[in-house]
């Protein structure tokens, strides 16, 4: 896999479904952290969609660095 590749995967949001363009490394780090939280990749997506304030991909992304910038 390679993990510059972009992947567009749905997520459902408020209900409805959406799609979401993502680096193969970005969405397999989501799925390493809704797994260490204990929640689905579309929980935790909803949660990062509920703070943000510019688009979804940038803000996972966003979510993900810091996440692992604080976790070292």
């Amino acid at each position: 896999m390679n993990p510059s590749e972009i992947k567009k995967r749905s997520v459902v949001l408020a209900g409805h479904r959406t799609s979401v363009s993502l680096e193969n490394a970005f969405w397999e780090a989501l799925r390493d952290m809704a797994v260490e939280a204990g929640i689905s990749v579309n929980a935790l997506v909803s949660r990062i969609d509920a703070e943000r304030s510019g688009n979804l991909s940038s803000a996972i992304r966003t979510h993900v660095l810091l996440h692992y910038r604080h976790t070292g």
